[in-house]
């Protein structure tokens, strides 16, 4: 039986470590929900008690129950209720459980809304200060593996920022396996516990970011935010060619200069090559007169 339209279901952001990032709707909505879904109801209990919120109904809904609990979750749902879902910490479905059950709300028409707010990948964009404010997360990569190695190909060639999660066992061998692909010059923010006491955000090329979070001394949730690839400056076709566009167009009509202009915007070279080229068939060593 698809769910009333008075059921609904609530994604909520908790704090990704400072508690005072809960915003007050947030808080609203935990309070009133008639069932409230986390990762782990020790580690959310402990929070709410913290911030002095009682659930009505505190359930688990984790990566490995999901797909069982989530025909009980639409269930609630069909009896009108309002079920909100946390994560551990951040907003549920971002690196976290809680997608499926929202596919399976959509699928069955319930409504979906959402209270927004913390979110560590986001934040990291915003303190690393890279890029056009484009980019790609990927989250959590595989541990190892070939799809590992693609997929840190692709970061470092992407032409937009890309964000990683990673444990602080891995961290390190994550920027060794950036400084391979993307080379040492390449810039790297890296932030550790971010909202959190121990705050920290590092930047600068991935060469000097290698060795700084050893796996035996990393400590805290760390994000890596990897500047985009530098785009690539074509190479201009030989001389010949480049004179020869351009004669093309002036016999067709085109003043000098507007040729040079088009045969440059076309190939995506600077001017200046065409003019070298015009130069180099001059008898005069030098382009006509433009």
């Amino acid at each position: 039986m698809p769910p009333s339209s008075s059921g609904r279901l609530v994604l909520v952001a908790t704090p990704i470590g400072n508690l005072e990032d809960l915003p007050p709707r947030a808080a609203r909505v935990i309070a009133e929900a008639d069932v409230v879904c986390c990762e782990d109801t020790r580690h959310s209990g402990q929070l709410f008690s913290r911030l002095g919120l009682r659930p009505h109904r505190l359930v688990s809904l984790h990566g490995h129950n999901e797909a069982a609990r989530a025909p009980e979750v639409m269930g609630w749902l069909g009896e009108g209720l309002t079920v909100a879902l946390v994560s551990d910490a951040g907003l549920p479905g971002v690196s976290d459980p809680g997608g499926r059950v929202v596919a399976a709300a959509h699928e069955a028409g319930a409504r979906v809304t959402a209270v927004p707010g913390p979110s560590a990948a986001p934040t990291a964009v915003a303190l690393a200060g890279l890029g056009d404010g484009r980019w790609r997360f990927e989250g959590f990569l595989p541990r190892k593996g070939p799809e590992r190695r693609q997929r840190v190909a692709l970061a470092a060639r992407s032409d937009v920022v890309t964000v990683f999660y990673e444990s602080p066992r891995r961290v390190d061998t994550l920027l060794e396996e950036l400084a391979v692909a993307a080379g040492d010059a390449r810039l790297v923010a890296v932030g550790r516990e971010l909202t959190k006491l121990h705050e920290e955000l590092w930047r600068g090329p991935i060469g000097r970011a290698r060795g700084r979070w050893p796996s035996e001394k990393a400590r805290g949730e760390f994000v890596l935010v990897l500047d985009a690839a530098p785009p690539e400056t074509p190479e201009p076709p030989p001389p010949g060619e480049l004179a020869g566009a351009v004669e093309e167009l002036v016999a067709g009509g085109l003043s000098r200069r507007d040729a040079v202009t088009d045969v440059a915007g076309r190939l995506g070279i600077n001017r200046r090559a065409v003019y070298d080229a015009l130069a180099r068939g001059s008898p005069r060593g030098r382009p006509d007169a433009l």
